[in-house]
């Protein structure tokens, strides 16, 4: 095997109350993909903000082409030539493509000043080589999600760095996206790059990664060939014990009808009829662009409804804001939990309780005793690691952030509780663990909408299904008659009836 172009070596760092990495270590080589895996909270983010200046270690090594370093900024780190593309985007929605690839670096002529001319013919050259339809000097709050990620990419290649971190890359990209993504990769392999991926798709570390490296709890597992592991071994090595089952779906007693939705148009959503019980979870899966997450966003109130009922328990119900949604008995966990779902500033107790202070307070003073025993009951019930209920949002795993979003919703003690992509960007092992929250909560009577692009997630948890293609439901389906073909070719816009003959 070839010298390692990049080596991080036996990388320790600690925060107030947490020893965030024990002995981390990883190698990258070049004109190889090395696959960085580990649970949430196993302290991959940790390692490459030690490597790119973001945190600096309290003990440990970084070798860089031969020379032991240690890099000040992200922007030292950069012109080093590493660069990384974040999960969450550093971009600014009001600026051009081109903008947001050459902030801060803008190119210039003779006399200081911009060269809109070459900016824009740089940008679309990158944009072109990820086949991204768009031109550089569009605005970028018009992209979509996936788009967005893409000109984050394109931003990290403009560097023309020797090692390239992608965390996450894939997150919110569609299947073509990603396609053109591993193109990238493959030619970057080609000209001698090293590149770290971290990723809880396993299926594209197979695909794409040539190593591995694992981490648990901040220490360093292993690091092997992708040739000499299969997904199983991986996953045992990740989590430190077998998962026999991923999806433990549980049969409990359905109730009556709580929620049903009639005839419902809005921008996205044409037509849309269903119904859903106590006791229940209905999936709801389709490719983006759908209608999913409008559909939920409707229900909730954050969406304009044009026409069509809404019955909350066989009483008609018209919310025009998340607020009235709540307090009529909905809760919704957005599938970007960053976004729309947690305020990053704020402790683990201040975001878990945000939506519960009305209940949580007598009168206009907020019961304080009250509202740190709940959280900690959702806490220790949820295992959120986090070493006090003070703690920053911001500074725990995804994972963790995640159980805090869902517990967020559950607190306000919902009759309907939709759950938007409720695992992306979490691991295997805290995936099982918000299944068995969603299932303790089905037991006791609760109605559950999971919208999720995972197939096999929708299949191994849902009672019964919906698909969507193009803002209406393309297909309904008992779990039991279904499988991800029939799905998939309903997701397409091929017709119920067909598919099931």
């Amino acid at each position: 095997m070839k010298q390692p172009i990049l080596k991080l070596n036996k990388i320790e760092k600690s925060f107030p109350g947490v020893k965030a990495l024990d002995g981390a270590s990883v190698n990258v080589y070049p004109a190889k993909v090395m696959a960085l895996l580990g649970e949430n909270g196993a302290g991959k983010s940790t390692l490459m903000k030690v490597l790119t200046g973001i945190y600096q270690m309290d003990s440990g090594a970084i070798e860089y082409q031969g020379k032991t370093v240690s890099f000040t900024d992200p922007r030292h780190s950069q012109l080093s030539g590493i660069s990384i593309i974040h999960q969450e985007l550093n971009l600014l929605p009001e600026l051009t493509i081109a903008e947001n690839i050459f902030l801060g670096r803008e190119k210039t002529n003779l006399f200081g000043g911009i060269n809109w001319p070459k900016m824009y013919q740089e940008a679309d050259a990158l944009l072109k080589r990820l086949n991204v339809k768009h031109s550089a000097r569009e605005r970028l709050g018009n992209l979509s999600l996936g788009e967005q990620q893409m000109v984050e990419i394109a931003k990290a290649l403009s560097f023309k760095s020797q090692v390239i971190i992608m965390d996450e890359p894939t997150d919110a990209l569609t299947d073509t996206e990603t396609e053109s993504l591993f193109n990238v990769i493959k030619e970057l392999r080609q000209e001698g790059c090293g590149v770290v991926y971290i990723s809880h798709r396993l299926k594209e570390i197979f695909e794409i990664c040539d190593d591995i490296t694992v981490l648990r709890d901040g220490k360093f597992i292993a690091e092997t060939p992708v040739s000499n592991i299969d997904e199983e071994s991986l996953i045992e090595m990740m989590v430190g014990r077998r998962l026999d089952e991923l999806y433990p779906r549980i049969d409990a007693g359905k109730g009556k009808c709580s929620l049903a939705v009639k005839n419902l148009n809005a921008d996205g959503v044409k037509d849309v009829c269903f119904s859903l019980n106590q006791g229940e979870i209905l999936g709801v899966c389709g490719l983006m662009g759908a209608g999913r997450t409008e559909l939920m966003k409707v229900i909730y109130g954050a969406l304009k409804r044009h026409s069509g009922e809404i019955l909350l328990e066989g009483k008609k119900i018209n919310p025009s804001s998340p607020k009235q949604a709540l307090d009529a008995g909905i809760a919704y966990i957005s599938e970007d939990r960053k976004g729309d779902g947690l305020v990053l500033g704020l402790s683990v107790k201040e975001n878990m309780s945000l939506c519960s202070l009305v209940s949580l307070s007598k009168g206009l003073q907020l019961n304080h005793k009250e509202e740190s025993a709940s959280v900690a009951k959702f806490i220790q019930s949820f295992n959120v690691k986090t070493p006090t209920q003070d703690q920053i949002i911001g500074n725990l795993s995804g994972g963790n952030q995640q159980k805090v979003a869902i517990a967020k919703g559950l607190m306000t003690d919902p009759k309907v509780l939709i759950l938007d992509e409720p695992t992306r960007g979490v691991d295997v092992g805290a995936k099982k663990e918000i299944y068995q929250l969603i299932n303790q909560f089905k037991a006791k009577g609760m109605s559950i909408i999971l919208v999720s692009s995972e197939m096999p997630e929708v299949l191994g948890m849902s009672d019964r299904i919906l698909v969507m293609h193009e803002g209406r439901i393309s297909g309904e389906f008992n779990t039991v008659d279904a499988n991800q073909e029939k799905l998939m070719a309903c997701a397409v816009g091929r017709n119920h009836n067909e598919v099931t003959q």
